[in-house]
C-alpha cells in the first residue's frame, strides 16, 4: 500500500494566519503530545508514523509549500511537486505516475489518497489500512472511508449507500453540503460524511491516463502537466463510477477548515499576547504579533492577528472571510522555510525610488541560507542573536551578535547558523522579487 497525501490551498478561511505559503495545515495551534503546539500536518504525519505508514507515504504539493513541509515534518518525506495548480485530478494522476515509474510499484499496488490535514483519532489510520482488503474482496474500482455523522451538518458532503448498515457498503450517490433538513433525512438513511479518502489499484489510475492519451512515465507527465484537464477528481472520475465501496469510520473526524471549527479543538483560549475579560465567553485570541490584544465584554468571537492582518469576527460568521478577500493578495508578511522563518517588518520605497524591504530572519541551528547572488539588489545583515559563519565569494568568517555584513549586488553569499541565529535583513534595489535569486552549489556541505 502507498499513501498519497494532498497538500494545497491558500487557506483563506483562516486568514490572517494563513496565506499562499502557510496554508491552514501549517498553523501550529493544536495541542501536541509533549504539551507544546503542533500543526495539522505535523499531527497527521505523527499519527501515520505511529501506525507504520510513514515509510509508504508521499505528499503532493506545490513549490510554495515544499519548504515548510520539510521544515515541519523533516526532509525525509518524498515530495511530488506540481508544476502548477490544476486541481485534485491532475495532482492524483501525477502521484500515481510517480508511484508507477519512480517507486516502481506493481499495477496491483493499492494507492490510498487523502488530504494532509484531517483531525482524527489514530483509529482512522488503522481503518485506512483496511482499504486494500476491501478492494480485494469487492472488486470495486474505488474504496472510500465515510465518517459516521454526529449531527446533520451543512458543512460536509454526504455518501448515500445502498445498505444503511454493515462494515462494507455500496455507494449509491453523493450529496454536497445539503441544507439541515435534507442532512437530517440523510442521517435517517444511514448516510456517511465524505472524508475525502479513497483507495484504488495503481492499474486503475494508469488506465485513467491511458484513456486520456497522457504519458504514464512521471517525467513526461510532469512536462505535460498543463495538458491535464483542470478538474477535481470527484467530478472527473468518482461521480461517473458505478462500482464504489465505502467502509464506515465511527471514531472522531473533523475538517478544521474555519476558525469556528478550529477553535473548538484548541485547549487554550489565548495564544500569544492577549487578555479576555471574564465575561467574554467562548472568545479566542490567536495573536502572532508582539503587541497585546485585549477583549472586553465580547463573546463568541475569534480575534486573529498576524503580520498579514487582523481579523475580528463572530465565530459562526468567520467562514465568510473568503467573501471579502481578493485573489490579488499582497506579499506574505510571515513565511516559514526549511532553514527557519522570516517576518517582514517594513516594505516601501526610498527617496531614490528604490524598493526597501526589512525582514527579521531566524535561521535554525545547523541550517543555512542557500549560496546565492542578486543582480538587482544589495543586502545588509545585522546579527541580533546567536552566532554562525558567513560565506562571501568563497571567503568564510565567523559572525556574532552586533556584526553587520554588507552584501553588494552580484556577490555570492550565504550564512550558516551554529546556534539559532537571528538577524535584521535590509534589502535595497530596483526589484525585490524572488526571480532575482541565482543559486549555486551548497558550500557548507564541502568540508
Amino acid at each position: 500500500m502507498k499513501l498519497v497525501l494532498l497538500s494545497g490551498g491558500s487557506g483563506k478561511r483562516l486568514w490572517p494566519l494563513s496565506n499562499d505559503s502557510r496554508s491552514k495545515q501549517f498553523l501550529k495551534v493544536l495541542p501536541g503530545p509533549d504539551g507544546g503546539r503542533e500543526s495539522m500536518v505535523q499531527r497527521v504525519w505523527r499519527q501515520i508514523g505511529e501506525v507504520g505508514l510513514a515509510s509508504h507515504a508521499c505528499i503532493v504539493t506545490g513549490n510554495a509549500q515544499a519548504e515548510i513541509i520539510h521544515s515541519q515534518i523533516g526532509e525525509q518525506v518524498p515530495l511530488i511537486i506540481e508544476p502548477e495548480r490544476r486541481d485534485t485530478f491532475a495532482a492524483i494522476v501525477l502521484a500515481a505516475s510517480y508511484v508507477n515509474s519512480v517507486m516502481g510499484a506493481d499495477s496491483n499496488e493499492t494507492i490510498v489518497v487523502m488530504p494532509v490535514d484531517p483531525y482524527v483519532e489514530l483509529e482512522f489510520f488503522t481503518t485506512i489500512q483496511r482499504l486494500d482488503e476491501v478492494l480485494q474482496s469487492t472488486g470495486s474500482s474505488l474504496a472510500l472511508i465515510g465518517a459516521a455523522p454526529t449531527h446533520p451538518s451543512e458543512k460536509y458532503g454526504y455518501i448515500l449507500t445502498e445498505e444503511s448498515t454493515g462494515e462494507v457498503r455500496t455507494v449509491k450517490r453523493f450529496a454536497e453540503k445539503p441544507k439541515e433538513a435534507v442532512a437530517r433525512f440523510f442521517l435517517e438513511q444511514g448516510a456517511l460524511w465524505n472524508c475525502g479518502v479513497f483507495a484504488g489499484k495503481l492499474g486503475f489510475f494508469m488506465e485513467l491516463l491511458q484513456h486520456r492519451e497522457l504519458p504514464l512515465e512521471y517525467e513526461s507527465l510532469h512536462d505535460r502537466y498543463h495538458d491535464i484537464r483542470k478538474n477535481s477528481f470527484d467530478y472527473e472520475v468518482v461521480e461517473h463510477l458505478k462500482d464504489i465501496s465505502v467502509i464506515p469510520y465511527t471514531g472522531y473526524w473533523k475538517d478544521l477548515g474555519t476558525w469556528n471549527t478550529l477553535t473548538e479543538e484548541m485547549t487554550e483560549s489565548i495564544s500569544g499576547k492577549g487578555v479576555c475579560s471574564h465575561d467574554s465567553t467562548n472568545t479566542h485570541i490567536v495573536n502572532e504579533l508582539d503587541i497585546p490584544v485585549a477583549v472586553l465584554g465580547a463573546s463568541n468571537l475569534i480575534v486573529a492577528a498576524s503580520p498579514d492582518g487582523i481579523l475580528i469576527a463572530d465565530k459562526e460568521e468567520s467562514p465568510r472571510i473568503k467573501e471579502i478577500l481578493t485573489d490579488d493578495q499582497p506579499r506574505p508578511m510571515y513565511v516559514e522555510r526549511y532553514w527557519g522563518w522570516y517576518r517582514v517588518l517594513e516594505y516601501g520605497a526610498n527617496d531614490r525610488g528604490d524598493e526597501v524591504l526589512v525582514r527579521r530572519v531566524c535561521i535554525l541551528a545547523g541550517k543555512s541560507l542557500s549560496y546565492q547572488l542578486h543582480k538587482q539588489r544589495e543586502e545588509v545583515w545585522t546579527v541580533t542573536a546567536g552566532k554562525g559563519e558567513v560565506m562571501l565569494e568563497d571567503r568564510r568568517r565567523e559572525v556574532h551578535v552586533g556584526d553587520v555584513i554588507r552584501i553588494p549586488q552580484g556577490i555570492r553569499h550565504s550564512i550558516l547558523a551554529h546556534h539559532e541565529l537571528q538577524m535584521i535583513e535590509t534589502q535595497i534595489g530596483s526589484s525585490l522579487s524572488e526571480t532575482d535569486i541565482y543559486r549555486f552549489e551548497d558550500p557548507w556541505k564541502v568540508e
